[in-house]
């Protein structure tokens, strides 16, 4: 009898899964535009039924084992809740840009693959010993909570969705600011060691990585350090730009409002690969080719920046200093990388005389 019952709830549950996949398929499609936007409000509100129905299913395995048609009645509950949780998902993407979906489908995301993780434990654990059942099920419950609390924590418009992604590059940008201000000079006793060793020996990689720059390396490192301090201030200046379109969220709905913020988190994330790009080139030996075309690229992306700024009229008199500050930190490392490239050949050929 055991072993029949656990089959038909494997069946069951098989049917249920079925059903959330086909509907977790609608929500990767884009909905159309005619479609009423639905609150994300209304999403958070259901994704709590959701986890009522997480502390029902915990319930029932803290007794004894429960009977078959409890379970499927149980479950039936659950996935019914679930199917109308991604229903109003899918609703609340009208109007999403490609950021807000795709905080929208890891959200959702999240709660489904708890409560399938949830539901396959329980019938996995049917007819087990009811000890393990206690041990293995509360703390599933726990994760589809956490889930379903976590949507409360998801961007609700676009403006919110792109100002985060806009602040992770800036941490990021930190970081690597960070990391270049450890960038330290070679001691005495450290260049007397480097005149009997190779400088890309063993000895000299590991925890002495960035300690051992020459004083024109060391120039270029602050001058770069100048260039991503003013880039960081202009990414800041861009977040505090998209926080101020929160007053305009009414606009939020509109294709013509979208596709720039989405345009500048793009040039955003592309400035920030070309900060760790330029914090890498740092470290012995320097490389000046990669430095001056992620320069030149980061100035593109400024100008870039400045343009669609300018289009949605938000520009200011401080973003404006802050993208003129940049400008003039990559000029000054430009200049200073192009005075060593043309040495390099000359000191070349002394060596070759020599």
């Amino acid at each position: 009898m055991g072993k029949a019952a656990k089959e038909k709830l494997n069946r069951t549950l098989t049917e249920h899964l079925n059903t959330i996949h086909e509907t977790l398929e609608v929500l990767d499609q884009t909905p159309a535009s005619s479609l009423d936007k639905v609150s994300w409000n209304e999403v958070i509100k259901m994704g709590d039924q959701v986890s009522k129905q997480a502390t029902i299913v915990g319930m029932i395995w803290t007794g004894e084992r429960p009977e078959v048609k409890e379970l499927e009645e149980n479950m039936a509950a659950y996935f019914n809740m679930l199917q109308g949780f991604l229903l109003l998902s899918h609703g609340s993407k009208v109007g999403a840009g490609p950021t807000l979906s795709s905080c929208i489908h890891a959200s959702v995301k999240q709660v489904v693959d708890c409560s399938f993780m949830l539901f396959k434990e329980s019938v996995s654990s049917y007819g087990s010993v009811n000890k393990d059942q206690k041990l293995t099920i509360p703390p599933l419950v726990g994760k589809v909570w956490d889930a379903c609390s976590a949507l409360k924590k998801t961007p609700a418009t676009n403006i919110t969705a792109v100002g985060r992604a806009m602040t992770q590059v800036a941490v990021s940008m930190k970081d690597v600011l960070r990391e270049m201000k450890e960038l330290k000079p070679a001691s005495e006793e450290a260049s007397v060691k480097d005149e009997s060793e190779p400088h890309d020996s063993d000895n000299s990689i590991g925890g002495d990585l960035g300690n051992d720059l020459s004083p024109e390396e060391m120039k270029i490192s602050q001058l770069a350090i100048g260039v991503v301090s003013e880039t960081l201030e202009v990414i800041k200046e861009l977040i505090r730009f998209i926080t101020g379109l929160l007053k305009q969220e009414n606009q939020d709905n509109s294709n013509d409002f979208v596709n720039p913020l989405e345009r500048l988190l793009k040039i955003c994330q592309g400035i920030g690969l070309q900060v760790d790009e330029l914090g890498a080139c740092l470290y012995p030996p320097q490389e000046f080719p990669a430095m001056k075309s992620a320069m030149e690229s980061m100035s593109s992306n400024i100008d870039e920046m400045q343009v669609e700024i300018d289009n949605l009229k938000g520009s200011s008199q401080a973003f404006s200093q802050a993208c003129t500050g940049v400008r003039r930190s990559l000029r000054q490392m430009e200049s200073e990388l192009g005075c060593v490239t043309h040495l390099l050949p000359e000191m070349q050929n002394l060596v070759v005389s020599n």
